[in-house]
């Protein structure tokens, strides 16, 4: 099934802004790991992994137009 636009620009604008950010806070996370500002356990480790797989996500249905939630039938309000 080939997927089609479903959300529109204000959609796509806000789910590029919100999946840059995640990405920017992904790698200050990282650089708080890694200069050791908190402390190294698997919540921190994977928090930060989230951060760039929902960042990645984000971004992919901003440039794309498709959007997940919507493509399972939650209604979005934006």
């Amino acid at each position: 099934m080939a997927r089609e636009c479903n959300i529109d620009a204000k959609g796509k604008f806000v789910r590029l802004v919100g999946g840059s950010m995640s990405i920017i806070m992904g790698v200050i996370a990282v650089g708080l790991l890694y200069f050791d500002v908190v402390p190294s356990n698997w919540f921190t480790i994977s928090s930060t992994f989230g951060l760039f797989a929902g960042g990645a996500l984000g971004i992919y249905e901003g440039k794309s137009g498709w959007c997940v939630a919507r493509a399972i039938g939650i209604r979005t309000p934006i």
